[in-house]
């Protein structure tokens, strides 16, 4: 059960990173910091390591999220 509580953490830390870089974009499309970590979570939320940490389907998760900033 311990496993499922930091695997939720992880993917809600990822969630939050891709916020902040699509608020951060938002302000300064020249961001580079911002443009890495969007393309880092991108990546995670497509990886095989996100498929073993839940059952959620990580493009319907990307979807949610830049639904966020429509």
């Amino acid at each position: 059960m311990n496993y499922e509580i930091l695997a939720n953490a992880i993917v809600e830390q990822a969630a939050k990173d891709y916020r902040w870089a699509r608020t951060a974009l938002g302000k300064d499309s020249e961001n580079v910091g911002a443009a890495a970590m969007r393309s880092e979570t991108e990546q995670f939320f497509h990886s095989a390591w996100f498929a073993l940490l839940t059952c959620l389907d990580g493009e319907w998760l990307l979807q949610k999220l830049e639904g966020e900033f429509a």
